[in-house]
């Protein structure tokens, strides 16, 4: 049997990936696109999506290292005599933490510049000393390549309340360094620039009015992770491998990996698999969110239940408001698309607004469970996948009693005090913020279940809080706080929510709901068929 080519899981420098026998998926073509022309770029993607591995071909490209392409798209359409002196910065690699941003940014200039035997003369901060290197690269060797890798580090780092001050600090020691790259313009040959965020008053793009997004360009919607094709063409007997591990057939497999790992769009229109959940699917065979669960992101979780909200699906965004990302103001759902926790679905192309949705079942899975425990403080991983499974059989059963006890279970050791009305000034507000925190928990349970849920659907009367459906049943739910399960599934009657699902034929019951911070469960559950 062939042996297997080595898969490139957690190898991010493009010379590793060709001297060794590791998996190549050919980008080179996308690359050649901008990297041929003189000019300034800016790609934002999520978190281990191969902006890495991107920057570290850019640098190989134009230190010349044609061997590392032998065999690629671009190896005969490249002119391999022209070279480039390289500043190459990751971000990810810079010791900001311990010594500080504006040191650790000296002391990887001085790195560069010792490299090149050369020594500052007059340049005392970061930003006279990487503009007093590009001059002297310039002069020296040729126009400069600058590959800045994941240049919001700094920032994302420190998105904790708490931690905030530092992130400003960050921020401003930013602006200066990266204000020189405008006036060293004459000196550069390319400026390639990748991060997840894009900040809105971070001089790199209010200064550097001429760098070129990459984002949400349509040219450049598959320049990282994997296309269907890419993925068939340069795994093909590691999805084999997994057919006779799965027990599936061809078609079986590819579409298991499709829902779990495809789904990635910056178009609307063209999806790409998540590089690091396919790789790390390859190498464990398990289908598993691994990409979500690699960095639980705490700050957004915070966020999140700082604002009292818990539903994202299918919501419609400006590309302005998509690119907002303001340290004073953090606006959620920008944020959870930069992040790569929503994608783009749809794009209106008569103004240009885009819906954003969860990408595919790893973040989902993962947003959903991830969210769904931290908002219960739930100490026992298992406890939640137990419970939320004996509700999964209970709705199938159409055991009502069942569902009560469950979810009454699961509230039962909710953080009650943080959402309890405490303030007489807030107190509708704060009864308005703890039924939203009830309906979000009961949202977020019912979709990590898998269970067809729609929460706040609209009818010719109002809304319905949540709506599941079973095979046999529609269950139409409305939950208050601090009231009764009466006024509930009066509301529910009065507003005719069941009309719009008469002609399923199916059973459609109402169950009214009231949850009280009191008792701290339910003690209000009214259900009669509509």
């Amino acid at each position: 049997m062939k042996e297997l080519k080595l898969l490139p899981h957690g190898v991010q420098t493009f010379l590793k990936m060709r001297s060794d026998n590791y998996v190549y998926v050919d980008k080179t073509e996308h690359i050649h696109r901008f990297a041929s022309k003189s000019d300034n770029y800016f790609l934002s993607r999520p978190r281990r999506f191969g902006k890495s591995l991107t920057v570290s071909t850019l640098k190989e490209l134009f230190e010349g290292n044609r061997p590392l392409f032998k065999g690629l798209w671009i190896e005969d359409k490249w002119d391999w005599s022209v070279t480039h002196p390289v500043i190459h910065f990751s971000f990810a690699k810079i010791a900001y933490k311990a010594l500080g941003l504006e040191q650790a940014l000296i002391k990887e200039l001085e790195t560069f510049a010792e490299a090149h035997n050369f020594a500052f003369v007059k340049a005392t901060s970061a930003g006279e000393k990487f503009r007093e290197l590009i001059g002297h690269l310039h002069e020296k060797y040729g126009k400069v390549v600058i590959l800045i890798d994941e240049y919001d580090k700094p920032i994302i780092d420190f998105l904790e309340k708490e931690e905030l001050p530092e992130a400003k600090k960050n921020q401003k020691v930013m602006k200066n360094f990266y204000s020189v790259l405008k006036d060293a313009e004459p000196h550069i040959r390319l400026l390639f620039i990748t991060g997840v965020s894009k900040f809105s008053k971070v001089s790199l793009f209010s200064d550097l009015n001429h760098l070129t997004d990459l984002t949400l360009h349509e040219d450049f919607t598959t320049l990282v992770g994997y296309t269907q094709e890419e993925l068939v063409s340069n795994f093909k007997p590691h999805i084999e491998t997994i057919m006779v591990r799965q027990n599936k057939n061809w078609a079986e497999t590819l579409a298991l990996m499709k829902e779990w790992y495809n789904g990635f769009s910056w178009d609307g229109i063209t999806t790409v698999y998540n590089p690091f959940g396919t790789l790390t699917f390859f190498n464990e065979k398990v289908f598993s969110n691994t990409w979500f669960s690699t960095a639980t992101p705490t700050f957004l979780v915070n966020l999140i239940r700082e604002k009292g909200v818990f539903k994202y699906e299918s919501q419609w965004m400006s590309k302005l408001t998509l690119e907002k990302y303001d340290l004073d103001n953090l606006d959620l759902v920008p944020l959870m698309f930069q992040t790569g926790y929503l994608t783009v679905k749809e794009k209106d192309i008569s103004n240009g607004d885009m819906l954003l949705d969860y990408p595919n079942r790893e973040v989902r899975d993962g947003m959903y469970q991830f969210l769904l425990d931290d908002l219960t403080r739930n100490k026992e991983q298992q406890s939640s996948s137990i419970a939320v499974k004996d509700l999964n059989r209970a709705f199938r059963k159409n055991d009502m009693e069942q569902v009560r006890l469950i979810i009454n279970s699961i509230f039962a050791d909710l953080p009650y005090p943080l959402y309890e009305p405490t303030r007489e000034k807030n107190r509708r507000q704060e009864m308005e913020l703890s039924e939203r925190f009830f309906h979000g928990v009961i949202h977020l349970i019912f979709k990590y279940l898998g269970i067809f849920i729609d929460s706040e659907v609209s009818t010719s009367f109002g809304r319905a809080d949540s709506v599941v459906k079973t095979d046999t049943h529609i269950y139409v739910f409305e939950f208050k706080y601090n009231r009764s399960g009466k006024a509930a599934f009066e509301q529910i009657v009065k507003n005719s929510y069941a009309d719009k699902y008469r002609a399923t034929g199916k059973t459609i019951v109402g169950i009214g709901v009231n949850f009280s911070h009191i008792t701290r469960k339910i003690n209000g559950w009214v259900l009669n068929e509509l």
